[in-house]
């Protein structure tokens, strides 16, 4: 299956089927799940790295026990709009997972969510230790949250209602 630009989740919507978002780290994977009706993104957990294969595999079993209709892959542009190395590893990543499944991949600009997170975290005066064990799911769930509020937009310019 192609990757999907996120717009397009849009016209494959049913109900009851979810959207997942990953923040694919070096060691860790963020993971959070929408509701049911596409306006909320909740963190759901974070799955520790081992090899491609393994990590999709996670990834995939989850999508499939959440019954999730698509899954947003954070795809980490430059502040100039380019696309470096970990954009390549994000894309490679998103193309594997469209290979091996039904599920719709879309891609999503994660510019500075991690950072967002980051932020937030320390505000709220939460330890070193801690923020290292939230921050992924966070960052997953600040990318899908932006992602749903694009297709809400769209939802609202068409007037159709999910």
């Amino acid at each position: 299956m192609p990757l999907y630009d996120v717009n397009d989740l849009a016209n494959y919507r049913e109900r009851g089927r979810r959207i997942m978002g990953i923040d694919l780290g070096e060691k860790t994977i963020g993971v959070a799940i929408s509701d049911a009706t596409w306006r909320v993104a909740t963190p759901l957990m974070v799955i520790r790295r081992t090899n491609r294969n393994s990590d999709i595999a996670s990834v995939l079993s989850l999508a499939n026990q959440y019954h999730a209709v698509g899954i947003v892959v954070g795809l980490p542009i430059n502040m100039n709009g380019t696309h470096g190395p970990q954009a390549d590893k994000m894309r490679e990543f998103a193309r594997h997972l469209s290979e091996l499944s039904q599920v719709l991949v879309a891609l999503w600009d994660e510019r500075l969510s991690t950072a967002a997170v980051n932020r937030t975290l320390l505000d709220a005066d939460m330890s070193r230790k801690r923020r290292g064990e939230v921050v992924d799911k966070l960052a997953a769930t600040y990318i899908l949250q932006g992602a749903l509020d694009r297709l809400r937009t769209i939802e609202t310019q068409s007037n159709i209602n999910f």
